[in-house]
């Protein structure tokens, strides 16, 4: 089972050979004060996973979040905050994190995986065009690599996958691990 509405999540899973139940788990995802961003996206895997798992089932959650100069960046709540964000992000280099938790009989096992993306200096007249899309407003950072956001990166390095949503190859090794 997948604990996540995420469709990007649901993707992954489904090119790789898993077409898994659905069903998204509603927590409170506001940061704790002080909170370091690996130990926010553990928390917050590890509380959806928890949320929605019923007896026997083996459940797989994740939480992504982009963090520039030490401020957790999470998925806009309008225009404005989606333009702040990406200006933040234009030129520069932030780190994507993503905890991953997977819950079987056995209890808990869990990653974060972190990976840095370099985004282009986009220009404002593309930034005014992203943001009237409806892309930016159901991601973490306020834009998506698999879509038009793909034109801000010029780099990743570390797990793509992460920066999309569900580290795989992570998610491997915590579903060999017993």
């Amino acid at each position: 089972m997948l604990a996540s509405s995420s469709p990007r999540r649901l993707d992954l899973l489904r090119s790789i050979g898993v077409d898994p139940e659905v069903r998204p788990a509603d927590i409170d995802e506001t940061p704790f004060a002080g909170e370091e961003p690996d130990a926010y996206v553990a928390r917050l895997a590890q509380g959806k996973a928890a949320a929605v798992a019923g007896p026997g089932e083996v459940v797989v959650a994740a939480d992504t979040t982009v963090v520039i100069d030490g401020r957790i960046i999470g998925k806009p709540v309008d225009r404005a905050s989606a333009l702040a964000s990406l200006r933040a992000l234009s030129g520069r280099t932030h780190t994507v994190f993503t905890g991953v938790a997977v819950l079987r009989a056995g209890g808990f096992a869990g990653a974060t995986v972190t990976s840095e993306v370099t985004f282009v200096k986009a220009s404002e007249e593309w930034l005014d065009w992203y943001t009237g899309t409806r892309e930016p407003y159901d991601k973490a950072g306020g834009y998506g690599l698999q879509g038009a956001g793909a034109m801000l990166v010029a780099s990743v390095n570390g797990s793509v996958s992460n920066v999309l949503g569900l580290p795989l190859a992570e998610l491997n090794e915590l579903m060999q691990s017993r």
